[in-house]
């Protein structure tokens, strides 16, 4: 184990999905593609999925530190698809793109958070997560570039 507590390099800790809202579930394994992960769906359109916002991703050391500071968070209670673990989520931002197993996702944006998280926030201060009042701290959306299947336990590659 590194420092991290999480093995050598990032890795895919968790994936989560479901049939509309949150929390997502776990499960182990998915197949992705450019509108999303299979089985997970999004209540509101508007602001949620499509091909610019396939995936929601987030940082499992993220989560720990929130937790740490009170907050009843868990790996999906805040929407996202896939949380990885052993990466800078400071250097995760718009363009950057990520190896996810088979699966080459691009960052598109931040994912701004709303009151439907709020229950995962000590005093449902879901704003915590937001790019703006907490740089380096929020969810990021991002677009597919290659379809393929994800497992928890895959690698994770910041590619140039």
């Amino acid at each position: 184990m590194t420092a991290n507590g999480y093995g050598d390099g990032a890795r895919v800790v968790g994936l989560q999905r479901s049939a509309g809202g949150v929390p997502k579930t776990a499960v182990d394994r998915c197949t992705v593609t450019v509108n999303g992960m299979s089985g997970d769906r999004q209540r509101n359109r508007r602001f949620h999925g499509g091909p610019t916002r396939a995936l929601c991703l987030y940082s499992q050391e993220r989560l720990d530190a929130l937790a740490a500071e009170g907050h009843p968070v868990a790996r999906g209670s805040l929407g996202e698809n896939v949380t990885i673990a052993g990466l800078a989520w400071t250097e995760v931002v718009p363009g950057v793109r990520l190896g996810l197993g088979a699966v080459e996702v691009e960052v598109t944006a931040w994912a701004a958070p709303c009151e439907q998280i709020a229950y995962a926030f000590t005093n449902g201060a879901f704003r915590r997560v937001g790019q703006k009042p907490n740089p380096g701290w929020s969810r990021v959306y991002v677009s597919v570039l290659h379809e393929g299947a994800i497992m928890v336990g895959d690698a994770v590659h910041v590619h140039p």
